[in-house]
């Protein structure tokens, strides 16, 4: 007869996996967030910021899978994908957006690294720096940067991309970018899904592009708001426009009118004649 062999779970584990499984069932929201490349300095700063508001985990993959399967919660599992190395699991009563939104304003920008790809094209604006001629001439001609001297100090004479979206970056672009302070890249927690325990919603895929966003908003009031008061539709945003839209309609009623009334005075005076 063969024993049973039992293995014997650390308490520390268990009590781990037992507090992940209550903040599952009594959280609203649980975001899975990349923390990669993200240094402990960084780290530490985020989640003070965030303290009161947010808990923050970084739990190993069993024990983090273990709590999902004990909160009876079948949804939630599709998060599971998600969990990968260098991520953290984020529990807050906050919205799934809101505390995204939170996140990405509490990036902090970065220098540059050679070999790193930026998402946007990176460009040397024109104007005056504070280096001094020397080495940095040759190290700026060497990347295309036409330059001229001004009053001891070299200033940059037109604009010049030196590093392209999608491209790694050289070494030398990176020395000047660190040398003009120029810090392109940000880091940060990077909201990447989240599941709303509430509203039994899964968010696989969150992109929040502010800037975008509120062009875009921008953008969209100014369409909704022409065609309001073209339908001469009254609201707090329109009004002072109709009263505007009005004056000047009022104006050219009146030069109509003025000229009606010249047009015929001086057919009158024809037919006296």
């Amino acid at each position: 007869m063969t024993k049973k062999i039992v293995k014997n779970i650390p308490k520390k584990k268990t009590d781990s996996v037992a507090n992940l499984t209550d903040l599952i069932k009594n959280k609203k929201t649980i975001m899975i967030a990349s923390i990669k490349n993200l240094p402990s300095r960084q780290f530490q700063e985020i989640g003070k910021k965030l303290r009161g508001r947010v808990i923050i985990k970084v739990p190993k993959k069993n024990l983090i899978f273990r709590a999902i399967n004990n909160s009876g919660n079948e949804t939630i599992k599709e998060l599971q994908e998600k969990i990968t190395d260098s991520v953290a699991i984020l529990f807050s009563d906050m919205d799934c957006f809101d505390l995204a939104l939170e996140l990405i304003k509490n990036k902090s920008p970065t220098k540059a690294k050679a070999g790193q790809m930026p998402p946007e094209d990176i460009e040397i604006p024109a104007g005056p720096t504070d280096m001094v001629p020397g080495p940095a001439i040759s190290e700026l001609g060497a990347l295309g940067i036409q330059i001229q001297i001004e009053k001891g100090k070299i200033s940059i004479k037109e604009p010049k991309i030196i590093a392209r979206k999608g491209e790694k970056i050289s070494q030398g672009a990176a020395d000047i970018m660190n040398k003009l302070d120029i810090k392109p890249f940000s880091i940060g927690f990077v909201p990447l899904s989240a599941f709303d325990t509430k509203e039994g919603k899964l968010y696989l895929e969150i992109k929040i592009d502010r800037e975008k966003t509120l062009e875009e908003l921008k953008s969209s009031f100014a369409k909704a708001q022409a065609f309001a008061v073209e339908i001469g539709y009254i609201s707090e945003d329109t009004i002072k426009l109709l009263i505007r839209k009005a004056a000047m309609q009022e104006k050219a009623l009146e030069k109509i009118k003025a000229k009606i009334k010249e047009e015929t005075k001086s057919k009158g005076e024809n037919e006296d004649a």
